[in-house]
């Protein structure tokens, strides 16, 4: 039994091993920060759950087999002196197994069954297969054996605590095989006409096809674009429950939501290769949009929260969208992506401003995506400057999309509103060498040594260039070997994993190298870009990194900052051929 690797290796300690489309992965990851010792099958929906432990076996033993674990886009192998075993997804609910040499048990990851939690498990004479059914994701998860026999069934139909499961082993031939599905409530027995390798290759097809659509560009020189697009496209999700569209949650680890800021950036990734994906990914927070015209703070299969909102970066991402897609939108999309850009704009003008105010607030530090940045130390109800350039680039945005669609009034107006909040900006918090924060409460100002202060330089070409020039050198105080901080490493708040207290973050370096580059800093621009790509060539894709190692943290399997490496590389490669 042979299984050529194909497409980047990558560690299941860091990524989840999936496929596109799919609502569950096989990782060690079963909660925030928690390995546990095996790899399970973890499903996503209703939130991150556990389901299942999956353990090889030594078949004169029984007791867990000493493994390495190696992983591909396509193949996931436990392998041992004795023998190996075999995983791939057939269908985005569907993983086949196989193994020769080593047993194979899938055990209830829940140690107890409840009336209202755990999970049950019994044999279903109907099928034939072994069911496991999930009080926490709603969900039943059935095996079937195709070759080998059972060698041990525990727990069928106990109730309370217990071991719950199946070991199968190989025959006479020295070989087995199964299937694990996920399903709502019934479905067919099991059948397939596929070889396991003909599934191997079909997924490693799938990858391939999706790596060729996204990154057609790479080459040596930008080493991490196919482990960044194996993050992107194993974190897709099918449209089902809350989650109205294809959607790439942000991990298929803890963080397995969207955000709605950190969609954008994975839009822009996908733009280029993935159209339709990427309007998908745009449009996904908009679904849920309040009659006040505010958007969520996430989505996810089963919880649509409100209680946060995220900062109005979606006039640039589109804008940036409309010019990376290959084909023009046409009338009707402009106009729903218009409608709703123009509500989301009313929300900050409306219920964000208070009585006589001309700029907009956050209500907490979440509201910007930097939830626990210095910004907001002395208060939480705060004008920002970031908020207020946001707020302007989305209101020019409008005016082209409205210039477009045939509405001067309306591009008149959204024109002049975009200029009346820069100049607002610039009276109420530019001191003349810097950008500080109001109190919505009393119009207390203060500066920080965080990186969102400086975020204004996102207006790029509609800056004046003296002010321009004056955020560029304070960005350049705030770069590391590894790329921006976000609080300067010299400040007494500076903490090295202290989430946006100082760590590195995709969204930021981002937005940062755009407004720069807009604003005429060629050059800082492409030293922050590169500083960004050689730390995720070097350290992976994680949530933010540690300013001063470039070590990841938090979550390691982050899709915002695989697409902005996917995003950097590729405007480096076309540099680079122009």
């Amino acid at each position: 039994m042979t299984a050529a690797p194909s497409g980047p290796a990558f560690s299941v300690h860091d990524i989840p091993f999936s496929t596109y489309g799919s609502w569950f992965d096989i990782s060690p990851v079963i909660a925030e920060k928690t390995y546990a010792e095996d790899l399970h099958l973890v499903s996503h929906q209703n939130g991150m759950h556990a389901v299942l432990r999956l353990a090889p076996l030594d078949t004169a033993s029984a007791v867990r087999a000493e493994t390495r674990v190696e992983a591909t886009p396509g193949l996931l192998s436990w392998i041992a002196a004795s023998g190996r075993v075999d995983l791939a997804y057939e269908t985005p609910d569907t993983v086949r197994l196989r193994g020769r040499g080593l047993d194979f048990g899938a055990f209830a990851a829940a140690p107890v069954l409840t009336p209202f939690s755990g999970t049950y498990f019994f044999h279903d004479p109907a099928s034939d297969g072994y069911v496991f059914t999930s009080y926490e994701t709603g969900r039943r998860y059935r095996v079937t054996v195709l070759s080998g026999t059972i060698a041990r069934a525990a727990g069928d139909q106990a109730l309370g605590g217990g071991e719950r499961g199946v070991v199968v082993t190989a025959q006479s031939d020295g070989g087995w095989e199964i299937a694990i599905e996920e399903l709502d409530t019934a479905r067919p027995p099991y059948t397939s006409s596929a070889s396991f390798d003909e599934i191997v290759e079909s997924a490693r097809g799938a990858f391939a096809a999706f790596v060729d659509a996204v990154a057609p560009w790479r080459s040596a020189a930008t080493p991490a674009a196919e482990l960044a697009a194996y993050v992107v496209w194993s974190a897709t999700v099918a449209a089902k429950g809350l989650v109205t569209r294809p959607g790439v949650l942000m991990s298929k680890h803890w963080m397995d939501k969207v955000w709605s800021w950190d969609h954008c950036f994975n839009a822009l990734a996908l733009a280029s290769g993935c159209p339709e994906l990427a309007r998908d990914q745009f449009h996904l927070p908009f679904d849920h949009q309040d009659d006040s015209g505010a958007l969520p703070d996430s989505v996810t299969h089963s919880e649509v929260l409100y209680n946060f909102v995220k900062p109005p970066i979606h006039g640039w991402a589109f804008g940036h969208l409309r010019r990376r897609l290959p084909v023009p939108l046409d009338e009707a999309e402009l106009t729903e992506a218009y409608e709703r850009l123009a509500r989301w704009t009313g929300f900050w003008l409306t219920a964000r401003r208070a009585p006589g105010a001309d700029l907009p607030h956050y209500q907490h530090g979440n509201d910007s995506g930097w939830d626990n940045a210095t910004t907001f130390d002395p208060e939480r109800v705060v004008v920002t400057a970031d908020l207020a350039a946001f707020l302007a680039l989305q209101m020019h945005e409008l005016a082209d999309l409205a210039t477009v669609l045939n509405r001067p009034d309306e591009a008149n107006r959204w024109h002049a509103a975009a200029e009346e909040t820069q100049s607002a900006l610039l009276d109420q918090l530019w001191t003349g060498d810097r950008f500080v924060a109001r109190s919505a409460g009393t119009g207390d100002a203060w500066g920080s040594a965080g990186l969102l202060d400086l975020m204004p330089i996102a207006l790029g070409e509609h800056l004046p260039a003296e002010i321009a020039s004056t955020l560029a050198d304070r960005i350049k105080a705030h770069l590391t070997p590894y790329g921006l901080a976000t609080e300067l490493p010299t400040s007494p708040h500076y903490l090295a994993d202290g989430y946006w207290r100082g760590p590195i973050w995709a969204p930021a370096t981002v937005l940062v190298e755009d407004g720069l580059r807009r604003a005429g800093h060629d050059r800082l621009a492409d030293d922050i870009s590169a500083r960004f790509r050689a730390l995720c060539e070097t350290h992976g894709f994680a949530e933010n990194f540690d300013a001063l190692t470039g070590t990841g943290l938090r979550d390691r399997a982050y899709t915002w900052t695989a697409s902005s490496y996917l995003l950097l590389a590729q405007a480096h490669a076309h540099r680079a051929d122009s």
